[in-house]
């Protein structure tokens, strides 16, 4: 038979924006779907038998709450004036679905606390929860300091009644205090030290050695940190690195990096190779395609990546058929991209197309991110920062990736022959 039989299982997640507000709140709620119970709390000396209800939503949109689209009159149950409670039903999708949730209100210790304080090296985000309505602030200073210095209040972001700050300038493996604030009150003090600066390996790009017709960008006998496609772009006879040092450089002294996109092959035989350059290790190759490692052990956490880049965009003239077609003649297109990222072991990179698993900047492991595209040609070497947007800044990077590439489809050797991208002193940025 042509036809077989499959069995599928549909399932349907949506996105529930849940909200629950009561007057003289501290901080935000905080939902178990599991156990269907949301918590909040209330500013202390709060008398729990006039909790005063602002908004409540526990289902998707068109829910009803006690039989209710409108905010419902709530009946409260105090327990020794520690805590009170109220049971709700949400009901939706017609009444199909029934929850039974059950709401919180617990009387604070204190009407402002502060949370956290995630050091970077020369920079920290503050994070702070305070009572509902106050003006929210935060102070610090160095430990051993006597002043306390207040952090400019358009530096500070909400989000309900949680509050954080970024703060800059700050001196590197030194130890502070800091303080949320709320109103007149002031939450207790959270220790932080910061990191240690460290220079970008061969960000300058002056350390090279070749071996055979493969230009590899670390010093003979040294340990590599960069590499390139090169060993993938040499596998015919004859064929050249597109990827090597230059003296062409954004200073006049030392050495750069060219990165220049070709055909490697002999008539219709080969493939186009993207002139490259990453953070990581070229492993080895799959027929005419490429395995390769992203990403070098890293725990710093820098807040940008600076440098200069010069660009030569061409036609594109090759092109993977099913997926850029339409790209055929479009002006080729450079990429320079930071991934910060607390992976277990490096990101194994495959360009063979049956088997093929490129960076995926979504990845849910990545900490912070940042990506430089640009499609016109420059004369001369133009300066660049990328500003890393984190993610989160809890979180500990363990790798660092950085990909630079003449063709920024090259994984799917798509792009113009003979663009060509000059990279030179990359340099990271502390605050």
């Amino acid at each position: 038979s042509l036809y077989q039989d499959y069995y599928w299982t549909i399932k349907a997640n949506q996105t529930i924006e849940r909200r629950f507000l009561i007057r003289d709140q501290v901080g935000d709620a905080v939902f178990d779907t599991k156990n269907k119970t949301a918590t909040v709390n209330i500013a202390k000396g709060s008398d729990l038998k006039k909790i005063q209800l602002l908004d409540l939503k526990l289902g998707p949109e068109g829910s009803t709450i006690n039989m209710s689209s409108s905010l419902p009159q709530l009946t409260w149950t105090n327990f020794d004036n520690n805590f009170a409670t109220s049971t709700v039903v949400v009901n939706y999708r017609d009444f199909i679905v029934m929850e039974e949730w059950k709401l919180y209100v617990f009387i604070s210790n204190n009407n402002v606390t502060t949370l956290r304080a995630d050091a970077f090296v020369e920079a920290a985000y503050l994070y702070g929860e305070g009572i509902e309505g106050a003006e929210y602030g935060f102070e610090y200073k160095e430990v051993t300091a006597e002043t306390w210095i207040q952090v400019d209040k358009a530096s500070i972001k909400t989000n309900g009644n949680n509050f954080s700050a970024k703060i800059s300038k700050l001196k590197s493996n030194t130890s502070y205090v800091c303080r949320a604030i709320a109103g007149n009150e002031k939450g207790g003090e959270v220790n932080f030290t910061t990191g240690s600066t460290v220079e970008l390996t061969n960000g300058s790009f002056d350390n090279w050695h070749k071996v055979g017709n493969v230009w590899n960008p670390w010093a003979e006998n040294a340990q590599s940190f960069w590499d390139t496609g090169n060993k993938g772009s040499t596998t015919m006879p004859g064929a050249e690195s597109n990827s090597m040092p230059t003296t062409n450089t954004a200073t006049g002294s030392g050495q750069a990096a060219k990165l220049e996109s070709k055909f490697v092959g002999i008539g219709t035989l080969g493939k186009f190779a993207a002139g490259n350059m990453f953070v990581g290790e070229f492993k080895r190759v799959d027929g005419t395609n490429g395995v390769l490692d992203f990403g070098r052990v890293f725990t710093e956490k820098p807040t940008s990546l600076s440098g200069s880049y010069k660009y030569t965009s061409k036609p594109i003239n090759y092109f993977d058929k099913d997926l850029f077609s339409h790209l055929s003649g479009v002006p080729d297109t450079c990429s320079i991209f930071i991934a910060l990222g607390d992976w277990d072991s490096p990101l194994e990179i495959r360009t063979k197309p049956s088997d093929r698993k490129v960076f995926d900047p979504k990845d849910p492991k990545i900490i912070a991110y940042a990506e430089f595209f640009s499609g016109t040609s420059t004369d001369a070497y133009q300066p660049f920062t990328l500003n890393l947007d984190y993610r989160v800044t809890n979180r500990t990077p363990k790798y660092i990736i950085i990909v630079c590439s003449a063709s920024r489809y090259g994984d799917y050797f798509t792009g113009g022959a003979g663009s060509t991208l000059w990279i030179d002193n990359f340099v990271f940025g502390w605050d």
